[in-house]
C-alpha cells in the first residue's frame, strides 16, 4: 500500500465538480432534509470505492437547492479520490456557496471497513465543539 503524503490530505477539495443549482425560495421558516443514499467516492490512498449516505439538512433563505443539479453533482464524487472528511465538508462548502443557507448540516455515514464505520458531521455557521476538554477512556 502506499505511503501517505501530503496529495492524499488534499485529494479531492478542489478538483472541478458540476454547478450545485437553486431556484428562488418562496417560503419562511422550514427545513430541507435531502437523504443520498447511494453516496460512492474513491479513497484516495488505497483506491479502493468508498460508500455511504450523505445527508443534506438546510434552512433557506432566498434559494433552494435544485434537486437534479444536487443529483448531478454527488455522481461526480463517484470517480472521485477524496476522503470521508474532505468529502463532507466540500458538499457543505459548496452547498452554501450555491444557496447561501440561513443554516445548513451535511452528515455522511460510511459503510463498514476494516471493522469500522465512520460518521462525519460538518455545520453552518460552525458549531462549537460540546466539551472543550479532551476526554480519554478510562479502563474498567
Amino acid at each position: 500500500m502506499a505511503e501517505y503524503t501530503a496529495d492524499h490530505a488534499r485529494s479531492g477539495i478542489n478538483d472541478p465538480l458540476p454547478e450545485i443549482e437553486c431556484f428562488r425560495n418562496q417560503f419562511k421558516n422550514y427545513e430541507i432534509t435531502v437523504s443520498i443514499p447511494e453516496y460512492t467516492s474513491i479513497c484516495p490512498k488505497s483506491g479502493l470505492p468508498d460508500f455511504g449516505t450523505i445527508t443534506i439538512q438546510y434552512t433557506p433563505a432566498q434559494w433552494c437547492v435544485e434537486l437534479k443539479s444536487l443529483k448531478t453533482y454527488i455522481l461526480a464524487y463517484r470517480n472521485l479520490g477524496i476522503f470521508y472528511e474532505n468529502a463532507v465538508n466540500r458538499i457543505l462548502k459548496d452547498l452554501v456557496k450555491a444557496s447561501k443557507p440561513l443554516a445548513a448540516v451535511v452528515r455522511g455515514e460510511f459503510n463498514i471497513r476494516g471493522g469500522m464505520k465512520s460518521t462525519i458531521v460538518a455545520s453552518y455557521p460552525p458549531i462549537r465543539p460540546r466539551n472543550s476538554k479532551h476526554q480519554t477512556l478510562s479502563p474498567k
